[in-house]
């Protein structure tokens, strides 16, 4: 579910020390927790403490092997060999080791599927000797409102686990920070939900519930943590069991409510509460080319769509998106409409909506750059924008309205001049820096491998770079250009000059 940016912004905590110490969060004051000497450890001793080595990317500086840190979490024996944390636990990780309540030794882990969507991975231990004889937890369902949870991990404040108990205080969609642009059900309990707690089972009569995974910072709110619960990671587990995540699936459509008395009649619905109306569709998205703009979605999958959007999952009323939350790539969802007076039943085919990455937190992956004669150019994403500070009117316009005007068709990667690192070369261009990139020797550039290509082509003796909406052309020497590439490159230590993706 794709979120404007407004929400993306709101002040949660990722429960991994790590992500602490990236973020410089503030953690939530925590309950006083309860010592596991006073517990029988032994239905827990697949609860175990994970550790990592992170190497995280500067887009600042592209070229470098990027910042190493460390943080820990927790991660809990879900099958055979199979460990469940947090995407946010092991995200960007170079070394992973796993050491239980009762065994100092660490035993090293390999990442094995990850999910940054839902904030959800699988490790496995290199050698599984350790717990060939441990039992797994067991899964149960969604809690009841108001019944106790106990939230078993590491965090912060000693080295053994932890237990705090709470109720659980609601059960909704909510902003799920880790990719900070997607929306799964949630359930808030007000147990502890700590740095370190992270990928830590929410366990109700010893069976576990939910998945520990953010919280609100003291400042804004307090004992406000947050699950994932079992809907969300029995779909992670069923996707991988064919040895790859296949993601979730968008319909990518905006939806308001149908409340106003007049608007109901004139749209010839019953006033019976049931109807939600189709504000926008993405076309590159599951449901373009079937649902418009002004439909009116009265039901998907025989289930009734409520006039705010919600619908009713296993006696509980949820988002409308939660029936498309549960199926997979290529499943089928039937939606009943009203179109311009008429009903109609349309079956959409579900498909993951790929232009949406860009707007979201990006992890394991190198960042993309071109470096020309001390001139950086980079594609758009959400890591770049906060790595460089950029405000320039435009480039922040068009980051923000990239899904809704359908920016992505056009340019499938916006190139940015993010940096110029001084030279004589280009002395008197820091004017251009925070730029669009919109042609290069008369080459329009929809993404950086254009970049490559035009500057190869056009007139010997110059190289015109276009920027969007600039009335004057950033224009270098060509000889002098290439002359200073070597030299700028051995002045700031820089070993290769471009990295275009895999």
């Amino acid at each position: 579910m794709i979120l404007p940016r407004v929400i993306r912004t709101a002040f949660l905590v990722l429960a991994s020390t790590g992500l602490l110490l990236q973020a410089q969060a503030q953690a939530q004051e925590p309950k006083t927790p309860i010592s596991a000497d006073s517990v029988v450890p032994e239905p827990w001793e697949g609860i175990v403490r994970i550790e990592a080595s992170f190497l995280i990317p500067d887009f600042r500086v592209p070229w470098n092997s990027g910042r190493p840190t460390s943080g820990n979490g927790t991660g809990w024996l879900v099958g055979k060999n199979k460990f469940i944390t947090n995407a946010h636990v092991v995200s960007n990780a170079t070394k992973i080791v796993i050491r239980t309540m009762n065994d100092p030794e660490p035993l090293e882990a390999r990442l094995v599927h990850v999910a940054h969507d839902c904030d959800l991975a699988m490790l496995e231990l290199v050698d599984p000797k350790r717990f060939e004889n441990v039992k797994p937890l067991e899964i149960d369902g969604i809690p009841k409102l108001n019944s106790e949870v106990i939230a078993v991990g590491y965090p912060i404040g000693g080295e053994r686990v932890s237990v705090t108990r709470g109720v659980v205080s609601r059960i909704d969609f909510q902003s799920y920070s880790h990719s900070g642009i997607d929306q799964h059900l949630a359930i808030q309990v007000d147990a502890a939900i700590n740095p370190g707690n992270s990928g830590g089972p929410v366990l109700q009569n010893g069976k576990v519930v939910g998945v520990a995974f953010q919280g609100y910072s003291g400042s804004v709110a307090q004992n406000v943590g947050y699950m994932i619960p079992v809907p969300v990671l029995n779909r992670f587990l069923k996707d991988v069991e064919d040895g790859e995540y296949d993601h979730y699936m968008d319909l990518a459509i905006g939806t308001f409510a149908i409340e106003n008395p007049a608007q109901i009649k004139a749209l010839g619905l019953e006033d019976n509460g049931i109807g939600v109306m189709v504000s926008s569709v993405e076309s590159a998205g599951s449901a373009g080319g079937f649902l418009e703009p002004g439909d009116v979605i009265l039901s998907i999958d025989n289930n009734p769509v409520f006039n705010n959007g919600l619908i009713r999952v296993d006696g509980e009323m949820m988002d409308m998106n939660e029936i498309v939350e549960r199926k997979f790539a290529g499943d089928k969802i039937n939606v009943e409409i009203l179109r311009k007076g008429k009903m109609a039943k349309i079956e959409i085919t579900l498909k993951r909506f790929l232009p949406y990455l860009t707007l979201g937190e990006q992890y394991d992956r190198r960042p993309e750059y071109l470096l020309y004669a001390g001139l950086l150019m980079q594609p758009m994403t959400r890591n770049l924008m906060e790595s460089h500070g950029i405000r320039d009117p435009l480039v922040n316009y068009t980051f923000d309205n990239y899904l809704t005007k359908e920016i992505y068709k056009e340019r499938p990667e916006v190139v940015i001049l993010t940096a110029i690192l001084p030279d004589e070369v280009n002395s008197y261009l820091q004017g251009y820096q925070h730029s669009i990139v919109d042609e290069i020797n008369g080459v329009k550039i929809k993404a950086l491998k254009d970049v490559s290509e035009a500057l190869k082509k056009g007139d010997e003796k110059f190289v015109v770079i276009k920027l969007l909406e600039k009335n004057r052309p950033l224009v270098l020497r060509r000889d002098l250009a290439e002359e200073a590439h070597p030299r700028i490159m051995q002045t700031y230590n820089i070993s290769t000059d471009r990295y275009l993706g895999e």
